[in-house]
């Protein structure tokens, strides 16, 4: 079930990355014209890999959240794994994938993850609104 509140956040536990990236898209509908079309792709893709890495690496989504904070959105994935996100090594070519996480943190102007008291991670992505 996803709840949206009035105070601009978004929280669920979607199976897929395309009902987390609705969540997004809702929410930040209730901005325009202040998001540009560039900083929903961004957000997107962010969603996306976010998303997507906790259900092929990390056993699924557990909670599953965006709000706007002032001038900033801020996506936030939990999942039951306490393995960290890792990129591909760069000299690698025959390793598939790896690349969502260095995308993440390049569009992100912050990251962190975060250890849960019963086990898993919470990853949080902040993004200026622009």
């Amino acid at each position: 079930m996803t709840t949206v509140d009035s105070h601009m956040s978004v929280r669920t536990s979607p199976g897929t990355a395309a009902v987390a990236r609705d969540a997004v898209r809702k929410l930040l509908s209730r901005h325009r014209p202040a998001v540009s079309a560039g900083f929903l792709n961004d957000a997107l893709l962010v969603t996306s890999e976010l998303t997507t890495n906790a259900l092929r690496h990390a056993g699924g989504i557990t909670v599953f959240g965006c709000v706007v904070r002032g001038k900033r959105l801020e996506i936030t994935v939990e999942d039951a794994s306490d393995a960290l996100p890792t990129a591909r090594p760069p000299d690698d070519p025959a390793v598939p994938g790896g690349h969502g996480w260095p995308m993440v943190c390049r569009l992100a102007a912050e990251v962190t993850v975060s250890p849960l008291p019963g086990g898993g991670k919470r990853i949080r992505a902040l993004l200026p609104l622009s």
